[in-house]
């Protein structure tokens, strides 16, 4: 859930505060939102990041204080790609705008597999050359080491949502005539070059977030998921996040969909890549309570649940989902300066009638 809040790729004591909540509030895992490894790579200007050691301190204070709470603290690396040079949500989400400049908020140049721009009105990227697929790869590399030195257990890699490793992808955005385009094994090739520098890079647990499908006529099918999946499974990648949509705009976006959003409606994607290409799966998307979750997972449709903008509403979700299915441990999970309170409180409240 990217807060678009930084300070020149600097965390602050926002992103401090924001995931520090969820880490008390019970969550096996917490992610630090999307972290470019390029300056150029950023959404928007409140991107955090990861392309500088300067970018380092403030990282490892949210590690640590993950982990005091019990959480394993884990980032993902990103690359936005024709994506990038964005105007923030809240001023508009599209094209950075005269607005945005008077707010010192300027333009600067991006790259993508090609120079088409993500639509009409948007910046038009620079086509990648020769020497970019190495230079990329190693900002990816570099930004490894960055979240090893500030104490980070897992990364993911986020290959989904229209950026720069799902553009390459996807036959929408890709549509170049070398090695690097054209048939599904050429427009995984860079995308794969990435996943196998970092995985050489890191021995901890590594995910790839993936657009499942585009949810777009043409686009990267679930077919086509499951056979990268296959590819990520032999690289020694752990586990794929899977979400979907974004190839064209926003990921979020719940209008001019093929696939309904309703709750859960991924979990067919991360069910079949699971089961297909055997490899483990995370799955995400309007997941919104503990029953939905435990059945999914009961049900062998996925290995791990992501909660996102349910957990923006209740920070408190894994704890509350605990309780609501069925354990009793009178707060145990709950950090001892909540929990010392609100046993004392739940016995008033039994005596009261109200429990």
């Amino acid at each position: 859930m990217c807060q678009y809040s930084a300070e020149d790729g600097h965390v602050t004591d926002w992103h401090l505060v924001h995931l520090g909540k969820f880490a008390q509030g019970g969550a096996g895992i917490v992610f630090v939102e999307a972290t470019a490894v390029e300056k150029r790579g950023r959404i928007t200007h409140g991107d955090v990041g990861i392309w500088d050691d300067s970018h380092i301190p403030g990282l490892r204070r949210i590690s640590e204080f993950v982990k005091s709470q019990g959480a394993v603290p884990a980032i993902q690396l990103a690359h936005a790609g024709r994506k990038a040079s964005m105007a923030r949500p809240w001023y508009g989400n599209g094209p950075l705008t005269q607005a945005d400049f008077d707010r010192g908020d300027a333009a600067w140049r991006i790259i993508a597999p090609t120079d088409a721009p993500l639509a009409e009105g948007y910046s038009a990227p620079r086509a990648f050359e020769r020497g970019d697929f190495e230079t990329v790869k190693k900002a990816f590399v570099e930004g490894v080491r960055r979240a090893r030195a500030a104490g980070f257990e897992i990364i993911e890699l986020h290959g989904a949502h229209g950026y720069l490793l799902h553009s390459f992808l996807s036959p929408i955005s890709n549509t170049r005539s070398d090695e690097y385009g054209g048939s599904i094994e050429n427009r995984m090739r860079f995308p794969l070059d990435v996943i196998a520098a970092v995985r050489k890079a890191w021995d901890k647990p590594l995910f790839v977030r993936i657009s499942s499908i585009d949810d777009v006529e043409g686009g990267w099918s679930i077919d086509d998921s499951v056979a990268f999946a296959k590819q990520l499974k032999k690289l020694g990648v752990d586990a794929v996040d899977c979400s979907s949509g974004g190839i064209q705009g926003s990921a979020t976006a719940a209008t001019k969909t093929l696939v309904p959003r309703v709750p859960g409606f991924q979990l067919p994607f991360s069910e079949k890549i699971k089961n297909e290409a055997g490899i483990a799966t995370m799955a995400v998307g309007l997941i919104l309570t503990p029953q939905q979750a435990e059945e999914a997972l009961a049900a062998g449709r996925a290995d791990l649940i992501a909660v996102g903008r349910e957990a923006l509403f209740d920070p408190n979700w894994p704890v509350h989902a605990e309780a609501a299915l069925g354990a009793n441990r009178e707060f145990a999970l709950w950090p001892m300066q909540y929990g010392w309170w609100l046993t004392r409180r739940e016995s008033l409240l039994k005596k009261l009638g109200i429990r």
